[in-house]
């Protein structure tokens, strides 16, 4: 993807509805990078320089998104649980090699609104 080209549609929608965090997003692209590796929590920590609990949590979130798979010798691989789905995160991949930038950006807006949301929630309103 050329660097003056935009995010396809569908891209941006997956980042917006799949993607909770930059850290989520860099765990899953490395995994998929090295596919046939077993990956654990300390592994994925040392990697991304994040904390082994930060780097379960991760993991696990991965696992429920059906992004991979148990390893038997421990930990995960990544494995999609559909074609369509591998196709969309090279997809992603491909996008965020010549786009950093804008995705995290793009990722860090959806996350701050789901957060200004639930913070508005608790604002006391004169007319309440």
């Amino acid at each position: 993807m050329p660097t003056g080209t935009p995010i396809p549609d569908d891209v941006r929608r997956f980042i917006l509805t799949s993607i909770p965090s930059v850290p989520y997003l860099e765990a899953l692209l490395l995994l998929r990078a090295e596919p046939a590796q077993p990956w654990d929590a300390a592994t994925l920590a040392r990697r991304l320089y994040l904390g082994e609990k930060q780097a379960a949590g991760l993991l696990q979130q991965l696992h429920e998104a059906q992004l991979l798979e148990p390893a038997e010798e421990g930990g995960y691989r990544y494995r999609p649980v559909s074609d369509d789905l591998d196709a969309m995160v090279g997809r992603v991949a491909l996008a965020y090699s010549s786009r950093l930038v804008e995705i995290t950006n793009l990722i860090h807006s959806a996350t701050g609104k789901k957060a200004q949301h639930f913070a508005d929630a608790f604002l006391w309103r004169k007319d309440s």
